[in-house]
């Protein structure tokens, strides 16, 4: 394959600056380039900087390389293999898209167990990527998010039942899903590799739909009921776990359920300030004459909105920072005397009605397109 003959330096920085132009974003520096290194061959690396935005097929992607349709097709399927890229079955062909970092090449890694790469290794320099400001303020700087909190359904007022719609509920999602595929939380699986995993459960990660079928047939993940996909939302909601999904209104891709000491959404929040996910359209509300002051609340807060405060009369009362806030839940599901509800927010968030028009939002937002 003559076009291999590249600097191989160059045809890694090559791809790490294809990754940057993605809506999502990619700042390049020596971590993401250790991070390429391990995850690409040097082929995989020249195919994957050669990818436009758009899906393609096997004919156009093999038209922009030079490199043969047969060869190429080898060179595609070990990729897709790795997750460092999609392929997408429509019709009677394939189209193939290069996977982001987030959400993408990253959720691939660790959403499963591999011994083909050196996960420890890869979960130190993954970790020191996501806390690099550049990128936490990259992932963060669009109005449109990549993903939404799903606040817990029990928690909706029966004053406004009525006007809560199926994007807003995190059941009437699978339901309509009509299934998906359970794999590895791979915050969780990272923050074990580095010695810090919490007590939630691995195997909640969900995908949907059609997402789940590719997640499926790569071996990502395994095929999940309707049925066992709310048996996963029931159980991380009794642990308190908050549920993020794809910011979509049809057909989400995914659904997370996040813990504050491991996700990656939920810290670049807590101690950065920096937002991948949307808050649901609801708020914490104290009812202070019921409040019994445990601080139950503020302990359970995944991402430390919630402030302890001295009510004046040797008292504490809690106090939700409304700017922080996600509208999760947790803080409402865990009070003891009920002295927290979830009302409406006064603005409420509409999400993208597909993918592409939130992809197109990102990237217009952050003047990509």
């Amino acid at each position: 394959m003559g076009h291999l003959t590249h600097n191989k330096d160059e045809v890694y920085r090559l791809l790490a600056e294809r990754l940057s132009k993605s809506p999502e974003g990619a700042p390049v520096n020596e971590t993401l380039m250790a991070i390429l290194y391990r995850l690409y061959t040097e082929s995989e690396a020249l195919v994957g900087s050669k990818f436009p935005i758009l899906p393609v097929t096997l004919n156009q992607i093999a038209g922009i390389t030079g490199i043969s349709a047969d060869q190429l097709k080898n060179i595609l399927d070990g990729m897709a293999e790795k997750g460092l890229i999609l392929d997408i079955p429509r019709k009677d062909t394939f189209y193939y898209m290069l996977a982001p970092v987030v959400i993408g090449f990253f959720e691939y890694t660790f959403m499963r167990v591999r011994d083909d790469v050196n996960m420890k290794d890869l979960a130190e320099l993954f970790q020191t990527y996501f806390n690099n400001k550049e990128v936490r303020e990259e992932m963060g700087r669009s109005e449109t998010k990549m993903m939404r909190t799903l606040v817990y359904e029990r928690l909706i007022p029966l004053a406004v039942e009525t006007e809560v719609l199926t994007y807003e509920r995190a059941s009437e999602i699978i339901r309509q899903s009509g299934g998906g595929a359970i794999s590895i939380c791979p915050c969780r699986h990272k923050a074990a590799h580095l010695g810090k995993a919490c007590g939630a459960p691995l195997e909640v990660c969900t995908s949907l739909g059609s997402a789940a079928e590719w997640v499926i047939r790569r071996g990502m993940g395994k095929p999940a009921t309707v049925d066992d996909l709310l048996r996963v939302l029931d159980e991380t909601e009794k642990l308190g776990l908050v549920h993020n999904c794809d910011n979509v209104m049809n057909k989400p891709a995914y659904m997370c359920h996040c813990c504050g000491c491991c996700c990656v959404i939920l810290t670049g929040i807590k101690e950065f300030g920096s937002y991948v996910t949307h808050p649901s359209n609801f708020i914490p509300v104290l009812e202070s004459e019921t409040c019994v002051g445990c601080g139950t609340c503020a302990d359970s807060c995944h991402i430390q909105a919630i402030t302890m405060l001295d009510n004046g009369n040797g008292a504490e009362i809690p106090a939700v920072n409304k700017e922080v806030c996600i509208g999760c839940g947790v803080c409402a599901s865990a009070c003891p005397s009920g002295a927290l509800t979830m009302a409406r927010r006064p603005v409420l968030h509409v999400p993208p009605e597909n993918t592409k028009e939130k992809m197109t939002r990102i990237a217009r937002e952050k003047g990509r397109i």
